[in-house]
């Protein structure tokens, strides 16, 4: 590993807190760059992921996904991990900790808002970060490719269903556009251009020159996450130091269902002896949010300023400090798996 990625912690430690100070230090200049959006897309947050994904993207060959189908435990178990489990224990997690264990902490109204906003952090599993996750582990890359694609297309027609029972909403309003273009913007336009440029450079007589490339791209996506980061907390600065206090109490079960989830999805994983490079991505995929959505669709709802918008917030606060500590244990605890993908 290099330097950027045995340190990957400290820099994004370090990423977060230079984006609250950019954020508090120059207002005028995040407000204008979180104008540049469309449906609720940044589109520097979009280029910045896109920069962050492309990378991995080369790595994946097409004509090895017709043989996912052979081993389907591993797109079997991120599905039911993301539309059978997660979703409800997020809504068990906020309820506990805000209908019992912090009511006499916080307004009946606010606690209402901010489970709203947990409950969308549960039922948008996550698109863009989680090709980080998986290259991070040694996952495999068109594995990966097709457990994300397959969890987009379930969310496009089970989302608003999803959110509406849990939230007690029959008339849920989902930004359409932001979900579909993020789909484009994360996955398929980074995957055009893998492909493309795997074309253009694989070549028999020097295989090489893919390998030699891959390398030199390796530290773009660790740059891309780093920006991205710096900017998603500089949108956010006046919000996080104007409510520390709250923001704790979100950080709590939204950190005991992510380690939660993880425990869950890693213990089915080695039950059904999958290999390591299935597994982890499986259940980086089952525990991470697509947080760009959750906020997307809390602001669309309940406003730029609800204490939903603000734990959907909390949701990127805490979502990759945590991923990064599970990406770390994957590591370690590669050897309870398998090597090969037979399954």
């Amino acid at each position: 590993m290099g330097i950027f990625e045995r340190y990957l912690t400290l820099w994004v430690g370090l990423a977060i807190v230079a984006g609250v100070v950019a954020g508090v230090a120059m207002p005028d200049l995040f407000a204008t760059l979180a104008g540049w959006e469309y449906a609720h897309v940044n589109w520097l947050v979009a280029v910045l992921i896109w920069i962050m994904i492309y990378p991995m993207m080369v790595q994946v060959d097409l004509s090895a996904i017709k043989d996912v189908g052979k081993r389907p435990k591993g797109l079997v178990l991120t599905l039911v991990i993301n539309w059978l489990i997660k979703p409800f224990t997020m809504v068990a997690l906020g309820w506990l900790f805000f209908r019992v264990f912090f009511a006499s902490l916080v307004p009946e109204a606010d606690a209402t808002a901010y489970i709203a906003g947990m409950v969308l952090l549960g039922v948008a599993p996550c698109t863009a970060m989680v090709f980080v996750w998986s290259q991070l582990t040694k996952g495999d890359a068109n594995y990966t490719l097709v457990q994300v694609s397959v969890n987009d297309l379930i969310m496009v027609f089970a989302f608003a269903p999803i959110a509406g029972f849990l939230l007690g909403v029959t008339d849920i309003h989902v930004p359409w556009e932001t979900l579909l273009l993020s789909v484009l913007m994360y996955v398929v336009i980074p995957l055009v251009a893998g492909v493309v440029t795997r074309k253009l450079l694989h070549c028999d007589q020097q295989p090489q020159r893919l390998q030699q490339f891959s390398g030199m791209l390796k530290p773009w996506s660790i740059v891309g996450l780093l920006a991205t980061v710096v900017l998603l907390f500089g949108f956010q600065a006046e919000t996080i130091l104007a409510k520390p206090q709250v923001i704790v109490l979100i950080a709590i079960p939204l950190m005991l269902q992510t380690y939660g989830i993880f425990a869950i999805a890693y213990y089915l994983a080695k039950r059904l002896k999958l290999p390591h490079n299935i597994a982890a991505p499986a259940c980086m995929i089952g525990t991470s949010n697509f947080f760009e959505l959750a906020v997307a669709v809390a602001i669309s709802l309940f406003g730029l300023h609800s204490g939903a918008a603000l734990a959907t917030v909390v949701g990127v606060l805490v979502e990759v400090p945590v991923m990064l500590s599970l990406v770390a244990f994957a590591n370690r605890t590669r050897h309870w798996f398998r090597t090969d993908a037979t399954n």
